[in-house]
């Protein structure tokens, strides 16, 4: 897959016509943190500052239509409906931020397709997902959302939300301190933790398009042209050699299973370390959009190595050897193993920290 073949199917790992029309907008308190802060307009307390965050599923959401109709399993949604939530918490995870967010959800489906027992489901995914996140340690308050009927503008659904906090502004994770000398721990993305329920691929909520359109079989572009833009050139859509029936080599996953892995969350050991060692993070990154690029938007003059990565997950080798993308290019849009990572000072005790909760295995790069 050259950069031009993802580019010609409507999407951007780098999103550079996005990043500059953002250029001039204000950019919060904390401009180099990794999500936008504001002044606490809420309660108007100077001590405190407010962050509210957008994001949703993109076009996992198409791939969960397709699943659904092949096989009649509406559980789909659930993992769908904690993508939507994940997306946004470990964003807000990467300022410092956990204890106590509002939730709300924003559904586009075209009505012709998306069943009312499909929304119902995702509701009740939310509902769900908001309950572990409890019992994890950070309480999330559903608000309430919206779900609009506009088939003439959604192919198939759109899901998206918004999660908003308000916290200390002594709490906050700038991202300012970034240095040479400092290490980064990464957190897998596959494998299975003591919170999670069944094995995730690691594939989270990011490149999903070339994942789909690189895996699976044309008999889905011919049965589904609902789930994809008609102006994408046919010869890229759904030109792999899967169906999402057959078993992802390495994983006790299906192709589909493994494609539709729900976003995990970091949120326990986070909670942990941001309890323990909040004073030695130089910076938190959530490894989405621009994947292992990520971190190079945060610190000034210093690069970054990485050389102690994780063995490359299954999916993601599947999907290189697919697409015949470069290894480059695949660490651009992929998360290729680590979703999130500590930037932090050296210090003798990292392991003890880690938490025994979760079997997230840690990287160390120095």
């Amino acid at each position: 897959m050259s950069n031009a073949r993802y580019m010609e199917r409507g999407v951007s790992a780098k999103k550079e016509d996005v990043h500059q029309a953002i250029e001039s907008v204000d950019q919060g308190i904390f401009p180099s943190a990794f999500c936008k802060v504001v002044e606490d307009y809420i309660a108007n307390d100077p001590e405190y500052c407010v962050a509210m965050h957008a994001d949703g599923v993109g076009t996992k959401a198409a791939l969960a239509y397709l699943y659904y109709k092949e096989t009649g399993n509406l559980s789909v949604f659930d993992g769908i409906a904690q993508d939507a939530v994940v997306m946004n918490t470990d964003d807000l995870l990467c300022i410092g931020a956990y204890q106590t967010m509002l939730f709300s959800s924003t559904i586009a489906r075209n009505k012709h397709l998306i069943s009312g027992k499909v929304i119902a489901q995702i509701i009740q995914g939310n509902e769900k997902v908001l309950q572990q996140f409890s019992t994890l340690g950070s309480k999330i308050i559903a608000t309430g959302g919206e779900t609009a009927d506009v088939g003439d503008l959604v192919r198939t659904l759109v899901i998206d939300a918004t999660v908003v906090t308000r916290l200390p502004k002594k709490e906050v994770i700038t991202n300012q301190k970034v240095k040479a000398g400092d290490i980064i721990i990464g957190l897998a993305s596959d494998g299975q933790t003591s919170y999670e329920s069944k094995y995730n691929s690691g594939i989270g909520s990011n490149g999903l398009t070339s994942a789909r359109h690189d895996l699976l079989q044309p008999i889905y572009r011919e049965k589904y042209p609902e789930t994809f833009d008609a102006n994408t050139p046919i010869e890229l859509c759904y030109t792999g050699r899967y169906l999402i029936s057959d078993p992802l080599e390495g994983t006790p996953l299906s192709i589909g299973e493994a494609i539709l892995s729900p976003t995990r969350t970091y949120l326990p050991i986070l909670k942990e370390v941001l309890e323990e060692a909040r004073d030695s993070i130089s910076a938190l990154v959530h490894c989405t959009g621009g994947g292992q690029t990520k971190s190079m938007r945060f610190g000034e003059e210093i690069g970054y190595i990485k050389n102690q990565m994780f063995k490359i997950p299954s999916i993601f080798r599947a999907i290189q050897e697919a697409s015949n993308t470069s290894w480059e290019e695949m660490y651009q849009v992929f998360n290729m193993g680590h979703r999130m990572e500590i930037i932090a000072f050296r210090r003798k005790n990292w392991k003890k920290i880690s938490s025994e909760r979760s079997t997230n295995r840690i990287l160390c790069c120095e």
